[in-house]
């Protein structure tokens, strides 16, 4: 590609969005420096602020490098959006013929197998136990929708499905036979969307499948020369999280229920779903505990004993016929390969490596046992760095990113483009410095009074982010009954609904928790103030953090605990300018950003907003704000 290709191709497609897009530089400098990550090889780190328009400034260089890429974001909406809106929008104005797909994990797609199982057992039986737990109005409409659906995706679905349907008409990637060994494999949806995938130029999948497609050695995804990580601040926990174990009992008493379906053989079913229920209870004694050197003798006998009854059902099935193309040898090829997967998972936990940690996290009701990677970066340098391009991009990147992510810092550049919108006179940082230490006792009723007066100044019209349900509730209980404004708060509504709501009444407050520091998107002055209550350093006893501070040994401050409170501050405040005219403050009720000598890696992780320690000058500007 020529030096300006990039750049008039993205002038032509932007001056074409509605109401005639404006010149970006930033969206072009981001563009122009992919244009020569993908002639150099050399891998980008890019971070790009709010209003950037970074969807387009990675897809226009993606679409006319001529090569195979991948775009791996952090949600399935965000790829529904590109794949909806930006990418057609791009291949229609971009002059050259481009064709693109998304490509989601197995689960999000009906599965005809399942759906025949259903329509050959009766409306009401049973289909491995699932069927006849969910609404049969839901799986009739399931049914009728998957005969003319040209997807399958989950997503296209006008209502959204109890989880017990849901489970009855698909399967994940741990049970699926695959095609050759499946009745449906000729008319599979998954299949069908990863053929069209194998046939595109972009490829648009979420970051959980890109990091199955690495652990599985590049099994689920097409060959590419280029992916684009969007979101790319959550790329270690998601890493993290694909190259681990997660173990529940609930997991023994499903394959129990497939088993009975396909085996007569009460007593090793019986011993398979008794297995679950055993690990369950030696969980629950450690729930919330880092599992430190050898496992506890509880947890490990349960393990044996589980896999034991594993073995006895996989010798079981081997017994029955699966070269049939009936629903028998369906049931029968799934259970084997769940059955397989879970062996294998407790023997990785049998021998769990140094490099990883355990934990039990969860309700002791259903306790989960987790094992991850203390350190994704020589993963991920030897599965991705090493084989393909990569172009990062955020509007927060991680001070710490590229020694987390193991990034070759001789064959990684770093850019900051910035934000077209005006924060330095349109928004305002305010630190409580006059407040105590949020550890005291004292500090407590002292933000909340800080806060009350903040949301009377703004008329309402706050998202109050907090560190806990239990601060969250504690500062509802004081402040309710105080406000002359409606407060939702997160134990409200659902999160779609309880937006929505925020939205549509201008004064109404809304008090959330971590959930909502990121991904929530109200411009307008419906959202004039952000407050955060603390800086959200994770907590000392979060297992997974606590290993990776232990690797981190002399640099575990800077590393581990201020490079995700910077990444979180970072990510709450950029709730508040959404839009080039979006006015207000963000407030953090914590001294310790105006006060500790690391409070300049905090700050200089925000957008360049004035500041001030003075709660008059916050609450005079947004009484201006709220005045217009």
């Amino acid at each position: 590609m020529s030096e300006p290709t990039v750049g008039r191709a993205l002038s032509r497609i932007t001056a074409a969005l509605p109401g005639g897009g404006e010149e970006r530089p930033g969206q072009q400098a981001m563009a122009r420096a992919i244009e020569a990550a993908i002639g150099s090889g050399r891998h980008l780190l890019v971070q790009a602020g709010t209003g950037t328009g970074k969807s387009l400034a990675y897809l226009v260089p993606a679409a006319l490098s001529g090569r195979p890429v991948v775009v791996a974001t952090a949600t399935k909406a965000l790829q529904d959006q590109l794949v909806g809106k930006d990418l057609p929008f791009v291949a229609e104005h971009l002059g050259r013929d481009l064709t693109y797909a998304v490509l989601k994990g197995r689960s999000n797609y009906v599965c005809r197998q399942r759906l025949g199982e259903i329509d050959a057992a009766g409306q009401q039986l049973a289909l491995d136990g699932l069927a006849d737990r969910a609404p049969e109005a839901e799986l009739k409409a399931v049914r009728t929708w998957a005969a003319t659906t040209p997807s399958g995706d989950r997503a296209e679905l006008d209502f959204e499905p109890a989880p017990a349907t849901w489970s009855a008409v698909s399967v994940g990637a741990r049970e699926c036979p695959g095609a050759q060994r499946c009745p449906k494999g000729d008319t599979c949806f998954t299949e069908m969307a990863r053929r069209a995938a194998g046939e595109a130029d972009v490829i648009v999948v979420n970051l959980h499948l890109y990091g199955l497609h690495l652990e599985t050695g590049g099994a689920v995804l097409p060959e590419h020369d280029l992916v684009i990580i969007d979101e790319a601040h959550q790329l270690e926990d998601v890493i993290s999280s694909t190259f681990g174990v997660h173990l529940t009992a609930g997991r023994f008493a499903a394959l129990a229920r497939t088993g009975r379906s396909v085996l007569e053989d009460p007593p090793t079913h019986d011993a398979v779903e008794s297995a679950g229920v055993g690990l369950g209870e030696a969980l629950a004694e450690h729930v919330g505990r880092r599992l430190r050197g050898a496992l506890p003798p509880e947890i490990g006998d349960s393990l044996v004993t589980a896999r034991l009854a594993l073995e006895l059902l996989s010798s079981g099935l081997r017994a029955v016929p699966t070269d049939k193309e009936n629903e028998t040898s369906a049931r029968a090829i799934r259970a084997a390969k769940t059955t397989g997967f879970l062996i294998d998972e407790i023997d990785s936990v049998l021998a769990t490596p140094p490099d990883h940690v355990a934990w039990v996290e969860g309700p002791e009701a259903s306790p989960s046992l987790r094992v991850a990677p203390v350190d994704v970066g020589p993963t991920l340098a030897e599965r991705l760095w090493s084989e393909t391009t990569a172009v990062l991009t955020s509007a927060t990147v991680p001070p710490a990113a590229v020694t987390r992510l193991g990034l070759p810092p001789e064959r990684v550049d770093q850019i900051d483009v910035g934000s077209p919108f005006d924060h330095e006179h349109n928004a305002l940082l305010y630190c409580a410095a006059h407040l105590p230490d949020p550890r005291e006792p004292a500090w407590e009723g002292a933000a909340h009074a800080d806060l009350r007066s903040l949301i009377e100044a703004a008329g309402g019209r706050t998202l109050a982010l907090f560190t806990s349900y239990r601060a969250m509730d504690a500062a509802v209980e004081v402040l309710r009954p105080r406000l002359q404004v409606p407060v939702l708060t997160q134990r409200d509504l659902p999160k779609p609904a309880l937006i929505q709501a925020f939205t549509d009444d201008e004064p109404t407050c809304l008090f959330a928790t971590l959930g909502f520091w990121q991904g929530v998107d109200v411009p307008g002055r419906t959202l004039s103030l952000v407050t955060i209550d603390r800086i959200p350093f994770p907590r000392p006893d979060e297992p997974l953090i606590q290993a990776r501070r232990e690797a981190a040994r002399a640099e575990a401050f800077r590393l581990v605990d201020l490079d995700r409170a910077a990444t979180l501050l970072a990510q709450g405040a950029g709730r508040l300018i959404r839009t080039a005219t979006d006015r207000g403050v963000v407030a953090v009720l914590d001294p310790r950003l105006a006060k500790k000598s690391y409070r300049w890696d905090l700050v200089n992780a925000l957008p360049p907003m004035r500041r001030t320690k003075d709660r008059a000058d916050a609450e005079a500007f947004l009484r201006e704000v709220t005045a217009h």
